[in-house]
């Protein structure tokens, strides 16, 4: 008792966990496993710790519980992209809210990993090998084999966005982006648009890729011809850039689908600039409905991409497999696309 008074006079400063199992009258092992989760505890042993723990104040170390219980309560979110790009494209800043959402209601903390090709993601890769995480999310994912890296790994592991290669072997959520494509361009071909082109995605990039794929099925659906490409970078810049060379090569273009709406927000300066009128002379669909197709003038009628919601699911995903201890076996969640119409079609 003189023990359990000190600690509790002390606010529970002094208390160790061979107090909670002096007082709780269990062995250090059993109250070490009631105060971690662990099983194999009687409810009679959980119920004398919890009232210890209760009167004593005692604190877990964290360190110490971390390494009992072998999680770091963290989870990793892997960007393979530049930092710039991160912090001024509104994709990443929806994903983020979409994991913290979910990770906060766990009390779990994010870590930030971005990742360029080469050296960083062999850094990242080190990193994520020795278990400094739980588990990692893959977000804007390029043409690589780190699903199949982190397979091999059998670190819990989420992509949000289909993967490249090992996609067979990794869990993954998505939406279908190429319905998308063909729902986008469909809107312009109902509108009576005959000469379509498109500003695609990169080509390293899943999203771009089905995309093209899409706006290409819906134009052979309509006997229209599918030559009018060029490829950006989801960045505003490159959607301008784009838009100058597509009109050179095809001043006869009607209609414009482009795979995002940052793209798009270029694509539009360039052709207010030219002095075409949207839509009267060339109608646009973007992508993603992420904030930016709001505030461009028109409007901009474009395909929502639900990123904050698929970044929740791909987390709760994940956690299941991190509460589990193993990779576990790959799940496929796939939203659908949905037309957001406005002035620019």
């Amino acid at each position: 008792m003189d023990r359990l008074n000190e600690a509790m006079a002390n606010g529970g400063a002094s208390a160790t966990l061979d107090d909670v199992a002096r007082v709780a009258g269990v062995s250090r092992a059993t109250a070490s496993r009631a105060i971690n989760g662990g099983n194999r505890v009687s409810p009679a042993a959980q119920s004398a710790v919890d009232d210890a723990v209760r009167r004593l104040g005692y604190s877990p170390n964290p360190a110490a519980r971390s390494l009992v219980r072998r999680r770091t309560d963290s989870v990793a979110v892997v960007v393979p992209e530049p930092d710039e790009r991160v912090f001024s494209d509104p994709f990443f800043a929806r994903t983020l809210r979409g994991v913290t959402e979910v990770l906060s209601a766990r009390d779990l903390q994010l870590v930030l990993l971005l990742a360029r090709p080469g050296q960083e993601e062999a850094r990242m890769l080190r990193y994520l090998r020795n278990r400094h995480v739980d588990g990692a999310l893959v977000v804007s994912h390029h043409r690589s084999d780190l699903a199949g890296q982190l397979a091999d790994l059998a670190l819990p592991s989420v992509f949000v966005g289909r993967p490249w290669g090992s996609s067979d072997r990794v869990s993954y959520v998505d939406t279908d982006n190429v319905a998308g494509g063909q729902d986008a361009t469909r809107v312009l071909v109902e509108r009576g648009c005959r000469r379509i082109g498109t500003i695609a995605g990169p080509e390293d990039m899943t999203a771009g890729l089905d995309r093209l794929e899409g706006w290409r099925r819906a134009l052979a659906e309509a006997g229209l011809a599918a030559d009018a490409v060029e490829h950006g970078d989801f960045t505003e810049d490159s959607g301008e850039r784009a838009a100058a060379a597509l009109l050179a090569r095809h001043p006869d273009l009607d209609g414009l689908v482009v795979a995002s709406d940052l793209m798009a927000a270029g694509a539009l300066r360039h052709l207010k600039a030219q002095g075409v009128a949207v839509p009267d002379q060339l109608a646009i669909v973007g992508y993603d409905d992420l904030g930016v197709a709001e505030r461009t003038e028109p409007g901009l009628t474009t395909v929502a991409h639900p990123v904050r919601e698929m970044a929740a699911q791909a987390t709760r995903l994940l956690l299941d497999q991190v509460d589990g201890g193993t990779a576990g076996t790959p799940m496929r969640v796939v939203f659908p696309p949905t037309i957001v119409r406005r002035g620019s079609a």
